[in-house]
């Protein structure tokens, strides 16, 4: 990417740039289709019959009726009206520090927003926790994680029934990334479909963030989870037009007969225009004719590598965990695995000064995300890891040096992090019920502004 001034920096974070910033195919699609038509979706074009016919063919057997909207918030929010009409039933199970998108109902299942804002938790919704092997309750050294946090959602079912509620919907992330780039451990989403299913409910796989190959292996991230599990619904966006406002819901014809069995009719008016279409099926195109797929899982590859050995280098580090272009360095103070959050801050901070474009997020906003457009190369990961080396370098020498140097009574270089702060890019903080920006945030940089002092001198 460049800046006005035409400064470079290399851009490690937008999934939704799939195929690259600007792509010529994927440019030319937009443009010759616009030259023709673009109207209202009541008029029947062939191009959303054969983006359906090419999306569906990546999918499950049974995944075969799609819904086009126009962002993964309202794929979201669709796919929660799907599941509740289906099975007569409204309350949801979703997971801790789950982000979902924007609007009402779905702000009501995302932790990641609700537990930083006035309203309360409603009724209606039970947060699991995440399944998070390095930081949750069950880590690697657990002799069936998987099996105890699917046990967890089994708890949360057992005693929302006790209080006569009932399941209409477990949703969560393939792989969660606002909640800190978690990889959920083999056998969790089986186990927790067989409860859910049990309890009535349906299991909804989102893919806003994770989906279109970045798993490398697989097109989808759930099925990396094993051909035994299958979503009844599935919902994706950002990746699917490359920066085009383009989304989708693909579920089973049982439940988009439900659907409309209830007399409410479905209807968006730019959901799968003609445009939208041409633009996703150029993206699906790029994709294959490009090998981005086989690019995710070489290059990913590649880059966790790289990130192994600057984590046997640098203490700052405390995991690598990622599969394909899905990638998250977990930052610590110390053995304990104490979140290094204003260090993350720093660090993302200082990468921008030296053109490399990164984020961080997880409930201590402690973990650098790693998920660049699928056209990344091993260049970029040397180039991306090199920067990242340096500023780790000095960052830790500044610290060994203001340890030697101050008595007890100073303040230590290693102080508590906040539960959250902002990640400079989305304004937002995360972490607790209690407060957001101004406690946290305020703490965060002036621990940030300690570390750039202490640097600076």
């Amino acid at each position: 990417m460049f800046d006005e001034k035409g400064a470079q920096y290399l851009d490690c974070i937008n999934n939704v740039a799939h195929v690259g910033h600007c792509h010529p195919g994927v440019v030319q699609a937009a443009l010759k289709q616009m030259e023709v038509l673009n109207t209202n979706s009541r008029f029947l074009h062939d191009n959303i019959v054969e983006y359906a016919r090419r999306l569906t063919a990546t999918l499950p057997p049974g995944l075969s009726v799609c819904y086009f909207t126009n962002s993964g918030s309202e794929a979201n929010d669709l796919a929660l009206r799907l599941a509740r009409q289906f099975r007569g039933h409204q309350d949801v199970i979703t997971l801790d520090h789950a982000y979902h998108g924007h609007l009402t109902s779905l702000i009501e299942i995302s932790p990641y927003k609700f537990l930083n804002g006035k309203d309360a938790k409603k009724e209606f919704v039970h947060v699991a926790p995440a399944p998070d092997t390095y930081r949750g309750p069950f880590r690697e050294d657990h002799a069936d994680p998987a099996g105890a946090y699917a046990d967890e959602v089994k708890t949360i079912i057992e005693e929302a029934q006790g209080r006569g509620r009932k399941i209409a919907a477990f949703i969560a992330e393939s792989m969660q990334s606002c909640g800190g780039q978690i990889i959920p451990p083999a056998g969790y989403f089986q186990k927790v479909a067989e409860y859910v299913r049990g309890a009535g409910g349906v299991f909804i796989a989102d893919e806003v963030q994770v989906g279109f190959g970045r798993a490398g292996k697989h097109f989808w991230s759930f099925q990396m989870h094993g051909e035994d599990f299958i979503p009844d619904i599935v919902t994706m966006g950002k990746p699917m037009g490359n920066g085009h406002p383009m989304a989708c819901v693909v579920t089973t014809k049982e439940i988009a007969e439900a659907f409309s069995s209830s007399g409410m009719e479905y209807f968006n008016t730019y959901g799968g225009n003609p445009v939208s279409c041409a633009v996703g099926l150029a993206v699906l195109d790029i994709i294959e004719s490009e090998d981005l797929q086989g690019n995710a899982t070489r290059v990913g590859n590649y880059l966790v590598e790289l990130l192994q050995k600057q984590k046997a280098k640098h203490p700052l580090i405390g995991d690598i965990r990622g599969i394909g272009l899905f990638i998250g360095i977990d930052l610590v103070q110390d053995q304990n695995r104490t979140p290094a959050t204003a260090e993350a801050q720093h660090v993302i901070y200082q990468m921008k000064e030296r053109g490399v474009l990164l984020s961080a997020d997880g409930p201590h906003r402690n973990v650098l995300k790693i998920k660049p457009p699928m056209c990344f190369t091993e260049g970029d990961a040397t180039l991306m890891v090199d920067q990242l080396d340096g500023i780790l370098t000095v960052l830790e020498k500044a610290g060994e040096a203001q340890t030697e140097s101050v008595s007890s009574a100073d303040t230590p270089r290693r102080m508590k992090a906040p539960e959250a702060c902002s990640d400079g890019l989305s304004g937002s903080s995360a972490g607790s019920s209690e407060n957001p920006s101004t406690k946290r945030n305020g703490a965060c940089t002036d621990r940030h502004s300690l570390l750039s002092k202490r640097l600076r001198t």
